[in-house]
C-alpha cells in the first residue's frame, strides 16, 4: 500500500503536472463569487455533467439570480432555460428551488458552515457537502467524486469499495494539509491522464509510486 510519505511526493508531482490547467468549475465558482451559497448551486448543477458545460451555465443563472432570495423568485422553467444543457436540468431547476427556500425558512438565508448542516438540505450527500466546506467556507474536508474514489485505488493509497468508506480512509490517512486541494487535483489528473479506462500511464510522473490497481489497458 503507498505509503503516507509516498502521498507527498506524489501530490507534489501532480501539482506541478496540473499547474497549467484551468481548475475545475465549481473551485472558479469559488475563487470568483467567494459565496457558499453559489458554490452550492454550482455543485448541484456539475453533478454528471461535464465543466465546460456547468460553468456557463452557472454563469447565466448568476446572472439572474446571486443569493437565495433572488432564486426563489425565479421560476423553475427560467431556471430550466438558463442551465440547460446540463445534465438533468428538468430535475436540478426545482432542486435549486426547494433547497433555495429551505435555506431562508430553516437557515435564515444563510448555507451551514458545517458537514452536518449541510446535509440536512435536500439533495445534498456528502461529496457536496465536503467540496461546499473547501470551496465555499475555506474549510478542511474530503470530497469524494468518482475521480477521488477511483485514482486513490488505483494509487493503492487506500482499499474500498464505495466513495464513503474512501472518505472514511481519506480521512484517516491523508494529511490534513492536503484535505481541501486534493479534490480539485485528483479531478483535473483523472479527466487528463488518469482517465477511468486506458490512463496515460506512458506520461504520468507518478508513476513509479502508483500500484495500478485494476488497470487492465494504459496508454
Amino acid at each position: 500500500m503507498l505509503s503516507v510519505r509516498t502521498i507527498d511526493t506524489v501530490i507534489q508531482a501532480i501539482r506541478a503536472a496540473v499547474r497549467h490547467l484551468p481548475d475545475p468549475s465549481v473551485t472558479l465558482v469559488g475563487k470568483k463569487w467567494r459565496s457558499p451559497y453559489l458554490v452550492l448551486i454550482s455543485c448541484l448543477l456539475s453533478l454528471r455533467t461535464k465543466d465546460s458545460t456547468t460553468l456557463p451555465a452557472a454563469e447565466r443563472l448568476f446572472r439572474l439570480a446571486d443569493s437565495p432570495f433572488a432564486m426563489v423568485k425565479l421560476t423553475v422553467p427560467q431556471i430550466e432555460r438558463a442551465i440547460f444543457p446540463v445534465g438533468f436540468y428538468h430535475t436540478k431547476a426545482r432542486r435549486i428551488i426547494d433547497i433555495s427556500r429551505d435555506i431562508l425558512e430553516r437557515c435564515s438565508g444563510q448555507v451551514p458552515d458545517t458537514l452536518a448542516g449541510l446535509l440536512t438540505l435536500k439533495g445534498v450527500g456528502r461529496k457536496t457537502a465536503n467540496l461546499v466546506l473547501v470551496e465555499g467556507f475555506g474549510k478542511y474536508g474530503v470530497c469524494v467524486d468518482t475521480h477521488v474514489h477511483r485514482i486513490s485505488n488505483r494509487f493503492g493509497f487506500v482499499e474500498t469499495c464505495t466513495p464513503d468508506e474512501t472518505e472514511e480512509a481519506l480521512r484517516a490517512r491523508l494529511p490534513k494539509k492536503y484535505w481541501r486541494e486534493y479534490n480539485a487535483l485528483l479531478v483535473l489528473w483523472g479527466q487528463n491522464v488518469c482517465r477511468p479506462v486506458s490512463p496515460k500511464c506512458s506520461q504520468c510522473p507518478v508513476r513509479k509510486w502508483c500500484e495500478q490497481v485494476g488497470v487492465a489497458k494504459q496508454r
